[in-house]
């Protein structure tokens, strides 16, 4: 696709984004009202689905030859086409959402060739706007170009600020694999563990991308989250410097559905750290094989 288009099409995701957004802080969500998917802890609400029925309108009115893939109407088998595909998550962090927390997000991506070319992820409570188009660098509303700040060297996991989430699944192999890796990032090097400096779990996929691709967050370990939850943000990761792998060890070159992340912040020593923290993972993740 030529960049114009790219930029026409980051410009929209903007406005849907923005629109959206009036709709999220405008409504009154509850954890009485909230509906669950897979488990009671797997939430969804009526605004998750009437902002993903706006934004799929919107971008099939503007953009009929693209395919779109939405969380709220995603068929179970579905694959992603090698074609143009939106790819949105209406509310990354329905729990935060339902719960009045304000660690949440509309995330908005286009991929191409399986590949994110476009990313667009909108916190509408704080009013923070996250943004990538390829090959273009990533910006914190439209002005602040990611990262931040001047990347520093990373020389050993245990100086470093780690992101994780646990997940809607809780029990299983998987579980057991997070529940006891957390253990071991978090413990001494006495006994073995790499004592990262904290791990921090705050409930949103795209907007923990898009804290590693600012260097607020170091590093970013998932497993379960799905296309919707990091197209947008593996893009803006990616040129802010930032650079993903697969949460098993091994695999340098995960998909996009693959379901299994790492993510490692700008800076020297991505490929050293990357190696030490696969190394303090217990057992090896199910989900996308």
């Amino acid at each position: 696709m030529e960049l114009d288009e790219l930029r026409e099409i980051h410009d929209f995701l903007i406005t849907l984004a923005k629109r959206a957004g009036e709709t999220i802080t405008s409504a009154k969500p509850s954890t009485g009202a909230a509906g669950s998917k897979k488990n009671s802890v797997d939430l969804v609400t009526e605004t998750d689905q009437a902002v993903e029925k706006a934004i799929s309108t919107s971008l099939k009115e503007k953009y009929p030859s693209f395919s779109f893939m939405g969380e709220e109407t995603y068929e179970p088998g579905t694959r992603l086409p090698p074609s143009p595909t939106f790819i949105v998550d209406p509310i990354d962090g329905t729990t935060n959402f339902v719960h009045g927390y304000p660690y949440v997000s509309i995330s908005l991506g286009l991929a191409v060739n399986l590949q994110p070319v476009v990313g667009v992820v909108y916190n509408p409570f704080t009013r923070t706007l996250y943004s990538a188009i390829a090959g273009q660098g990533a910006f914190m509303n439209q002005s602040e170009r990611l990262p931040l700040r001047e990347p520093e060297p990373m020389h050993d996991l245990g100086e470093l600020q780690v992101c994780v989430e646990w997940g809607s699944d809780r029990s299983g192999n998987d579980f057991h694999v997070k529940a006891h890796t957390f253990r071991r990032l978090a413990g001494s090097k006495e006994e073995g563990g790499a004592m990262v400096h904290s791990l921090r779990s705050f409930g949103s996929a795209a907007l923990n991308l898009c804290g590693v691709a600012s260097g607020n967050l170091d590093v970013y370990w998932e497993a379960g989250c799905w296309a919707w939850d990091v197209c947008a943000g593996m893009a803006i990761l990616k040129e802010a410097g930032g650079i993903m792998v697969d949460a098993n060890p091994g695999n340098w070159d995960p998909s996009l559905e693959g379901r299994r992340y790492l993510a490692v912040r700008n800076g020297e020593g991505q490929k050293e750290i990357v190696e030490q923290f696969w190394s303090h993972i217990q057992g090896r993740f199910e989900v996308g094989v």
